[in-house]
C-alpha cells in the first residue's frame, strides 16, 4: 500500500514569507502555497511541505539534503548569496565548513527558520 504512495516530508517554520524568499531567491526552487502551507518542488518530482508553527523550534538534525555534483561549487555559489555554513565541534571541516573523508563530502547551512539543510556529494564519497 505505501510503496505506491507519493510520500512527502515536512518541517515547520515561524515565518513563511522568509522561507519562501530563501527557497526561491537563494536556492532557486519552485515554491507554491496552498492553505497557508508552502510546498517546495524538488528535482526528480519530490516535494517537501513547510508549515507555519508559531512556537517553531528548529530540529537539531538535517531536514533537507541537496545532492550536488560539486559541493565546493555549491558552497561558493551559496556563500556569494550570503549563506553561512555551519561548523560542528568534533567534525573535521575545512575553513568553509565542508566535511570530507568521513562519509560523503557535505556542508551544512540553515534556512531563515534555523532548519538545517545540506549540500552533499551526489554519488560515491
Amino acid at each position: 500500500m505505501f510503496r505506491e504512495t507519493a510520500a512527502f516530508s515536512g518541517f515547520s517554520a515561524d515565518d513563511l514569507a522568509a522561507e519562501r524568499a530563501f527557497y526561491v531567491g537563494i536556492l532557486g526552487l519552485d515554491v507554491t502555497e496552498d492553505h497557508g502551507i508552502l510546498t517546495l518542488h524538488l528535482g526528480g518530482g519530490g516535494t517537501v511541505v513547510v508549515y507555519p508553527k508559531p512556537n517553531h523550534e528548529p530540529a537539531s538534525f538535517t531536514v533537507l539534503n541537496f545532492p550536488v555534483a560539486d559541493v565546493d561549487a555549491a558552497v561558493d555559489a551559496l556563500v556569494a548569496k550570503g549563506v553561512a555554513f555551519e561548523r560542528y565541534p568534533g567534525l573535521e571541516q575545512d575553513e568553509r565548513g565542508v566535511m570530507r573523508g568521513n562519509g560523503p563530502t557535505v556542508a551544512w547551512f540553515r534556512d531563515p527558520a534555523g532548519n538545517i539543510c545540506s549540500v552533499i556529494a551526489a554519488g560515491p564519497a
